[in-house]
């Protein structure tokens, strides 16, 4: 009997999508035709898109080797942010390294000892705020192992210990109002002012955190009282490790320290970017300044302090270039000549349609769009410098844009299997990816869902400031 080994399917990398993106772009350059829109400067000192003065335009294709500059260009026009993105991942590190982190949650659970299910919102709400604040993802999956440790202990399971970690951070992501990761990148490429637009994305945190934490709970509940309703049952029943909540880290005041640091650092970021008009220069020494008071505090040492700085910038290398070579794309497109015509077409097609159903539309286009480029700095360079543009031609505002990109990239971070860190952290928890699937679903579904009905508000209250 001969037996064929037959090679599953395997996604691929997200670098590789880019770069099929891009060589599909670059084929397009032989066959669109070239065409651009004059820009002016508004009123507000905006540089916009005038929709009246179209013209086409002889056609400027592009070859093999402008394909594989526009990678160096791409790398070299967002180098500022990539920087940034660098600082911010190995300050964090740093922080982390401290234990001052993992300290105050093993308080938490220590604390609430006896009132277990009670546990579950308030580690979930660190986590959201964790997301929404400095764009916690990577850096949470220490966390995974103990918290899958915690729930089984107290009687959950282990879908409830991951849950704590990974859907209170996609609360954080999907509902973000300061992660500069997202929310930052995107309006900085799109030229809005850091952080505007606080108070509707306050208001949308506090939504996607109550509903995504009311699911956990009522699942945590189901499951204490009937274990065999845990799709995780038959495998959880197998785990050695039952959590001692003696042997918990202990908070220190060097801790409590440290934590003081980080939270005047967001403090400090929030106030430069609101009052003083401070970007990225100013905002990475921010926490440039947080990571070295941190490592002092916490008594790290020079060579701890740096190994754990490389350390967290290495753990965002990927991610952080994900962010220039998206930029690849548009360079192509734009020495191409073909991304006006896109916009020009694109612009066309929606134009009959009312503003909330373009503004929907480009919801779902970023909802789809994630899947291929799970990377939400990187989503943000492949798709904000063209839906800027068109949010202008269709007459909705570029705030409104932000959030629907905000959205498409959060929500389905901890469903879509191109994600990275999501798989990593269902590795820890020992969680396969269809059970975690088949149990998140509705809870997905839920949120696009939210997550349009957001779009609709933002784009009927002129979401702005522009």
């Amino acid at each position: 009997m001969e037996i064929t080994n037959k090679k599953k399917f395997k996604v691929p990398h997200v670098y590789i999508i880019i770069m099929g993106i891009a060589f599909i772009c670059m084929l397009l350059t032989y066959f669109l035709p070239a065409g651009s829109y004059e820009r002016i400067t508004n009123e507000a000192g905006r540089v916009i898109v005038d929709p009246t003065t179209f013209q086409f335009q002889a056609q400027t294709p592009q070859n093999l080797f402008a394909y594989f500059s526009s990678f160096h260009t791409g790398l070299v026009e967002t180098a500022q942010i990539i920087m940034f993105l660098f600082i911010v991942g190995g300050s964090f590190a740093v922080v982390e390294g401290t234990g001052a982190i993992e300290a105050v949650l093993c308080k938490v659970t220590r604390a609430m000892a006896g009132r277990e299910r009670l546990i579950i919102p308030f580690i979930m709400f660190a986590f959201a705020i964790a997301g929404a604040t400095f764009g916690m993802a990577e850096e949470a999956l220490p966390f995974i192992p103990i918290m899958v440790t915690l729930a089984v202990s107290l009687g959950f399971d282990s879908i409830t210990g991951a849950a704590m970690v990974l859907v209170g951070c996609s609360a954080g992501f999907a509902g973000a109002f300061l992660n500069p990761f997202t929310v930052g990148v995107a309006q900085g490429l799109v030229g809005l002012p850091i952080a505007s637009g606080m108070t509707l994305r306050i208001i949308l945190f506090a939504v996607m955190s109550i509903v995504m934490t009311g699911f956990v709970y009522w699942y945590a509940g189901r499951v204490r009282k009937n274990p065999k309703l845990s799709l995780m049952h038959e495998i959880d029943q197998n785990r050695e490790d039952k959590l001692d909540l003696n042997n918990l880290k202990q908070m220190t005041k060097e801790h409590v320290m440290v934590l003081c640091i980080v939270a005047g650092s967001i403090i400090t970021f929030t106030y430069g970017v609101i009052k003083l008009g401070w970007y990225l220069k100013e905002l990475t020494a921010v926490f440039l300044i947080m990571a070295v008071l941190s490592a002092i505090v916490g008594r790290l040492g020079l060579n701890s302090f740096a190994e754990h700085l490389t350390k967290g910038m290495a753990t965002l290398a990927s991610g952080a270039l994900i962010v220039g070579f998206a930029r690849a794309i548009l360079v192509i497109l734009t020495d191409g000549g073909i991304i006006d015509t896109i916009l020009f077409y694109t612009s066309g097609t929606v134009s009959g349609l009312s503003s909330n159903v373009a503004a929907v539309g480009m919801y779902i286009f970023q909802c789809f769009l994630n899947f291929l480029v799970p990377s939400g700095s990187g989503q943000a360079a492949l798709s904000m410098p063209i839906l800027a543009p068109l949010s202008d031609l269709v007459g909705v505002t570029r705030q409104t844009a932000v959030l629907a990109y905000q959205m498409g990239d959060g929500i389905s971070n901890i469903f879509t299997p191109t994600s990275g860190y999501f798989m990593a952290g269902l590795a820890l928890a020992k969680i396969p990816w269809e059970k975690w699937a088949k149990w998140i679903l509705p809870l997905i579904l839920i949120e696009y869902l939210i997550g349009a009905i957001f779009v609709v508000i933002a784009n009927s209250i002129g979401y702005g400031p522009f």
